[in-house]
């Protein structure tokens, strides 16, 4: 599944392409996605100008005079910036295409995405108004995560993954910043000190920002706005590395479940 650093790396990659633009007319292939595509979002959209183009947790948003897409990739979901005229394949669900001939594509092969319409303000929308503090703005701080924690007895990595907590901790990016951080993931949320959230929030920022950079991490659907994969899974130090060497103290990595999840880490570095 994408997650935050893929979702902002298209965000960012497809932002120039249709901010300022008018949207001339949106096919709809595919409307069965995880919940139902407005049937009149072509007429809806149809001659409205994408004023800006940003990310809520895993939520693509675009913004217009009328109100607001909210796009979100499910499982597999990709968008991609297309010539126009390009045939469409069998995934290709969805089409925005501009007044220029810019095709935004919406391609989803497992179909768990869903790309929905709202005139009331975005933040109050059902599926965002109870998300927690953006993991890469000022409102985040380990201050926070200790003062949430008090008397949880939840595994921590189960606790960061929450995003009544905090958004877009992946699987990937709890087991990396578990590790960074040295604390065990399964640890009761409510044990780890104040110190251990505070370099707990700074190094989920870091593994973020990394991410972000080498345009996030591609194990196996994820694709950027050109087609391209992220390059971050080359510098992963525990995630899908079980039974190889700490790249720290070359112990080798232990793999449990943690609510389902694949979870690696390392008994010796993570206390």
């Amino acid at each position: 599944m994408p997650e935050l650093p893929e979702v902002e790396t298209i965000c960012r990659g497809i932002a120039p392409h249709i901010e300022g633009r008018m949207i001339a007319q949106v096919i709809i292939r595919q409307a069965q996605l995880r919940w139902p595509v407005p049937e009149t979002l072509n007429q809806t959209l149809t001659g409205l100008i994408i004023q800006s183009v940003s990310r809520r947790a895993k939520y693509l948003l675009f913004f217009t005079a009328s109100g607001t897409v909210i796009l979100h990739l499910g499982m597999s979901g990709s968008l991609r910036i297309m010539p126009a005229g390009q045939a469409a394949g069998k995934h290709d669900h969805i089409d925005f295409i501009f007044n220029d001939g810019t095709v935004l594509r919406f391609n989803d092969p497992r179909r768990f995405g869903a790309v929905l319409w709202t005139t009331e303000l975005a933040d109050q929308h059902p599926l965002l108004k109870n998300l927690g503090p953006e993991p890469l703005l000022a409102g985040f701080t380990g201050e926070l995560l200790y003062s949430l924690s008090r008397n949880r007895k939840i595994a921590v990595k189960s606790f960061i993954m929450n995003s009544r907590i905090v958004v877009g901790i992946g699987n990937i990016y709890a087991n990396e910043a578990l590790f960074m951080a040295g604390i065990q993931p399964t640890h009761p949320a409510g044990t780890v000190s104040l110190a251990g959230y505070q370099k707990l929030a700074e190094d989920i920022r870091l593994v973020l920002q990394q991410a972000i950079r080498q345009g996030g991490t591609t194990l196996k659907d994820f694709v950027n706005e050109a087609g391209k994969p992220g390059y971050f899974q080359q510098q992963l130090r525990v995630y899908g590395r079980a039974g190889l060497p700490c790249v720290s103290c070359n112990q080798p990595l232990t793999e449990i479940r943690i609510a389902n999840r694949s979870t690696v880490f390392c008994g010796h570095c993570q206390k």
